[in-house]
């Protein structure tokens, strides 16, 4: 099993450039990071974890700018969203940005989606939650005609546009992996549908007899990395039991020096568990 961190990079904590570095000098082999926008000032949509939203979700830097910055500090480490919120953003450009980072990267970009939960973060961005799925499953297949055809054009309910090009063509072919967010039926059966890997959080249930369900579904061996997994050995043996490919521990937002000592500690359990 591999080892790497889900993190949400503010303005107020390390600076991503010194998380890649220190990541990969530890043994981590990936760095998965969050994704907000904004948050609307409006607290409609409960937090799905209970209570306060943490102030972290309102800070988050840009993930693509925050991973070029780690990327480019690092030889190894592999960079993921964690999660894209692909129903917020506009298909062509994030193909560009998918692309221009794994270009940068040397091939080292997995892309992690989702829906998201926050219903009102949505709207500001012109989407109905209601047709969040629907969106979010033509934007991926269009990006993906862009990344993999000279002069890519989409035609759907949610997405059309005429031949385009389009480059960077991303480094991986056909196109980074993308890692599927959530443990719904139809997150599910997304991961079958989009053919990169699955991301179920710490915590799921019946783990155990989830990955060999999405295995079957999809008919291959996939990915699976758990995503904010806690700091618990008896947890993380599960994982391994489980056939887990990658624990994702969460990473509490932190300055520099107090983050290094969590990353000493985490080294220190994963070191004891490989």
């Amino acid at each position: 099993m591999q080892f790497g961190v889900s993190a949400f990079i503010t303005d107020e904590g390390i600076s991503p450039a010194d998380l890649g570095r220190a990541l990969e000098e530890r043994g981590f082999d990936a760095l998965f990071v969050a994704e907000h926008t904004h948050i609307p000032a409006s607290r409609e949509t409960p937090y799905p974890m209970g209570g306060d939203l943490p102030r972290i979700y309102y800070r988050t830097l840009d993930p693509f700018v925050a991973l070029t910055a780690a990327a480019a500090a690092t030889e190894r480490l592999l960079v993921a969203t964690g999660i894209a919120l692909v129903v917020e953003r506009d298909p062509i450009t994030t193909a560009k940005e998918v692309a221009s980072l794994d270009l940068v990267s040397g091939g080292r970009f997995l892309f992690g989606v989702g829906a998201g939960w926050n219903r009102e973060e949505m709207r500001n961005h012109g989407t109905d939650p209601a047709t969040r799925g629907a969106l979010m499953d033509e934007r991926i297949r269009a990006m993906r005609a862009i990344w993999t055809e000279e002069a890519a054009e989409f035609h759907g309910t949610h997405v059309d546009f005429d031949p385009i090009y389009s480059w960077p063509k991303p480094v991986q072919r056909p196109h980074p992996p993308i890692y599927v967010g959530g443990e719904s039926e139809r997150a599910i059966a997304r991961v079958a549908e989009y053919g990169g890997g699955w991301l179920p959080r710490g915590g799921t249930e019946n783990l155990d007899a989830l990955v060999p369900e999405v295995r079957d579904r999809a008919g291959w061996r996939v990915p699976v990395s758990v995503y904010g997994a806690p700091r618990d050995q008896s947890v993380i043996e599960s994982y391994a039991a489980a056939d887990v490919d990658r624990t994702l521990f969460l990473l509490p937002t932190q300055g520099r020096d107090d983050t290094l000592r969590v990353l000493d500690e985490l080294a220190e359990l994963a070191a004891r568990l490989r």
